[in-house]
């Protein structure tokens, strides 16, 4: 059953990140695993859940693993409240499963910072999720806008300034 038939919104663009409950033993030794065997010297990378749920978190990485989610979205107002930076081209992060173990580790390729109304059909695409379509997606992500917004006691606008990502998986490697 997918996160929409459950009744859980199925947009994980918005990765709810949050530094300390992300940087246990298990993610710290993938990152390590990780570094050794790609010859990467960076020392700096982000680790994060997609979504709001456990459920959600597994279908979306899911998705990052089998190959249609490319790209994620989250609101401005998320990073400001948690103190977070944005990602940043050529970053890295670990993507952690709805247990909060690392499944893949992505590399930042784009990031723009816009308001959620200027979101394109190709970012829809690239995402990945239901029918790919822009109306699905706008209707899903707005879903779980609302929801963070409420959360962070915040009026909820397509105005909102909102983190679009695009991103590779670069482990584990795709197959050809």
């Amino acid at each position: 059953m997918s996160a929409e038939e459950r009744g859980v919104s199925p947009t994980g663009g918005a990765a709810v990140r949050r530094e300390d409950e992300r940087r246990g033993p298990a993610v710290r030794e993938y990152w390590a695993a990780f570094r050794a065997g790609n010859g990467v010297q960076d020392q700096h990378y982000d680790a994060f859940a997609f979504g709001d749920s456990p459920e959600m978190a597994d279908e979306l990485a899911d998705l990052v693993l089998r190959g249609p989610k490319r790209a994620t979205a989250g609101l401005l107002l998320d990073f400001e409240h948690d103190r977070e930076p944005l990602p940043r081209v050529g970053g890295y992060a670990v993507i952690l499963d709805g247990r909060g173990q690392p499944v893949a580790m992505l590399r930042t390729t784009q990031v723009e910072v816009k308001p959620l109304r200027e979101v394109d059909a190709t970012f829809a695409w690239d995402e990945g999720e239901g029918d790919r379509s822009l109306q699905w997606w706008l209707e899903a992500h707005r879903r779980f806008f609302r929801r963070r917004c409420a959360a962070l006691g915040a009026a909820f606008s397509d105005d909102l300034p909102t983190v679009f990502e695009r991103f590779d998986l670069v482990w584990p490697v795709e197959a050809p």
